[in-house]
């Protein structure tokens, strides 16, 4: 599985204009869809863990996200 690099990591949301919150949005949720796709199987292993934190660090951006737009 290919690593995640959280385009937040280049700019700060927090910075980011309406137009570029909403085209970050729709990369973050595009990732989820990827990352969804190669879900492990197995809920016991530490690859399903290692997902399950790529996972809840995306929401957690899309979270981010809405709320810098509600605020916009």
């Amino acid at each position: 599985m290919a690593d995640i690099i959280p385009f937040a990591a280049f700019h700060d949301p927090a910075d980011m204009d309406r137009e570029e919150l909403t085209a970050y949005l729709e990369q973050l949720r595009a990732q989820i869809a990827e990352l969804d796709a190669t879900e492990p199987e197995d809920m016991e292993s530490e690859a399903y863990e290692d997902w399950g934190e790529q996972h809840e660090e995306l929401e957690d951006l899309v979270d981010e996200v809405l709320d810098l737009l509600d605020e916009s």
